[in-house]
């Protein structure tokens, strides 16, 4: 199964695409997913102390790239219904197989995420 990243009429972007700075995509989180705050600040928490530990920039630019493409879900609401909506039946099924074709779907809708981010 193949998924595009659509911006139909349906789905246009609330925001733009934020920058991949931490305090861009913390401003884009408090309007697309102020859920995910808590969240946010913890992942960047955890990158900083792991950098910090490591002696690498690794952390941060995984938790930064990590953060664009799910802000970049949660930029298209279309997207993000049918993202949350696979991971929660993901959750619920009640076989593995149908777990992990949830999972697939969620997958493929992060990846299409990532390359949109990844292009620009």
């Amino acid at each position: 199964m193949s998924v595009q990243h659509s911006e139909s009429a349906g789905d246009r972007p609330l925001i733009p695409r934020p920058e991949r700075t931490p305090g861009a995509l913390r401003a884009a989180c408090t309007v697309v997913a102020p859920g995910l705050l808590v969240a946010y600040d913890r992942a960047k928490d955890q990158a900083l102390a792991e950098a910090v530990e490591h002696g690498s920039l690794k952390p941060i630019h995984a938790y930064l790239s990590h953060w664009a493409t799910l802000l970049e879900i949660e930029r298209h609401p279309a997207m993000a219904r049918e993202y949350h909506r696979a991971e929660y039946l993901a959750q619920i099924a009640g076989t593995a197989d149908e777990a992990r074709e949830h999972l697939r779907t969620a997958s493929s809708l992060y990846r299409a995420a990532a390359e949109a981010v990844r292009a620009e």
